[in-house]
């Protein structure tokens, strides 16, 4: 599962390594708010070297525009849900303010409530 998100950095953890049985890992954890009506806070991580530094380019309160996979395992009976992003990228559009949301309601002209002499359209 592949989504895209645009949001703003708000911190980075701190870098956190190790090795397995496949070599030397690293990983690290970075917070993010979403950019809507209702902003969420989100925690990703990128995987491996490359990705963490890559990471170290981007700043908080940077707009971003992130691509994460979400991935779930289970280990000893419990289910652990990683959000790991896999490209960031600086939002094009950086600062510029947030388009309002659509009045879901339709307005109606004074127009078009003028009666028309009573007459039906069957």
């Amino acid at each position: 599962m592949a989504l895209e998100l645009k949001c703003k950095m708000l911190d980075k953890l701190a870098v956190q390594s190790g090795t397995s049985a496949r070599g030397p890992w690293s990983k690290q954890d970075f917070i993010v708010e979403t950019v809507e009506q209702y902003p969420r806070k989100i925690c990703m991580n990128v995987w491996g070297q490359d990705k963490v530094n890559e990471l170290q380019a981007f700043n908080p309160g940077d707009m971003l525009q992130i691509s994460i996979n979400i991935e779930s395992r289970e280990y000893n009976g419990r289910w652990y849900t990683d959000i790991r992003a896999w490209r960031i990228q600086k939002d094009a559009v950086e600062g510029a303010p947030v388009p309002p949301v659509a009045d879901p309601f339709m307005s109606v002209s004074s127009s078009d409530m003028e009666d028309d002499g009573g007459d039906l359209p069957f």
